[in-house]
């Protein structure tokens, strides 16, 4: 297991803002401030984008097969940008990262440890899989506050939840429990807190057990179809590629 530990220059104190580590294929960024709910500072997304660029040149040596994105504590797993800096430090560089995690080359499982807020919520939406805990909650304030949320998270959550649903949400601001986010395809699966970490866990596993490459490959066909930008041509080959490959024909001879 390798580990990096990277302080945000935000924190007040000795405790690191982000933790990332590399564990069995499996690459972790933890949110690391409970008493302030997770909150993302200005410092924070370059420290990210550079641990997704980290796992990126780890993809190309089949070295990571998930990126899991967790909180610590139990009560809140991301209240988004911090209130103080957002008429005041908030630019692109946190829409950059949230499409940095959404084009992840590997599947990215966001394990909400507890309720999320603000634009907490499109760091969980960007992810591929979002497992939650029971009694948590979702709130989004843009609309209270007077602000028009950004391009990019509205359409993640268009293209995710349909224009009903997200309506609901930005334009309503009501607070969604844990039950209506399962409901409407936020959360991906809703468990017991003490049942998170085993499920992400279950998750991580059955993406170890399949061919990498065609994980990536397919990840990304998928996404290309659900944005409308996707090439047939290229989704028939990289079919017939994989007709021809060695792993198929070496993964179907081990069923025999």
């Amino acid at each position: 297991m390798s580990a990096v530990e990277q302080r945000s220059p935000a924190s007040e104190d000795s405790t690191p803002a982000l933790t990332f580590d590399n564990d069995s294929g499996v690459a972790t960024i933890t949110l690391r401030r409970p008493a302030q709910h997770n909150r993302i500072d200005a410092a924070d997304p370059r420290v990210i984008l550079q641990h997704l660029n980290e796992v990126s040149a780890m993809c190309d040596a089949g070295g990571v097969v998930a990126v899991v994105i967790t909180g610590s504590g139990s009560r809140t797993f991301c209240a988004g940008y911090t209130l103080g800096q957002i008429a005041s430090s908030l630019d692109r560089s946190f829409e950059d990262m949230l499409d940095a995690v959404e084009r992840c080359p590997v599947p990215t499982i966001c394990a909400l440890n507890g309720s999320v807020y603000g634009g907490g919520t499109d760091l969980a939406i960007a992810c591929d899989f979002r497992i939650g805990v029971r009694g948590s909650r979702l709130f989004m304030p843009a609309a209270k506050f007077g602000l028009h949320y950004y391009p990019g998270g509205l359409r993640r959550f268009v293209t995710r939840l349909g224009p009903s649903t997200t309506k609901k949400i930005f334009l309503t601001a009501r607070t969604l429990d844990a039950d209506e986010l399962l409901r409407v395809g936020f959360l991906t699966e809703l468990v017991e807190p003490d049942r998170l970490r085993a499920t992400v866990d279950a998750y991580a596993a059955s993406l170890r057990e399949c061919a990498g490459a065609v994980v990536r490959s397919m990840k990304s066909h998928i996404d290309g179809l659900a944005a409308g930008t996707w090439d047939e041509a290229r989704g028939r080959d990289e079919y017939e590629r994989s007709l021809r490959s060695e792993c198929l024909r070496s993964r179907l001879a081990a069923l025999e």
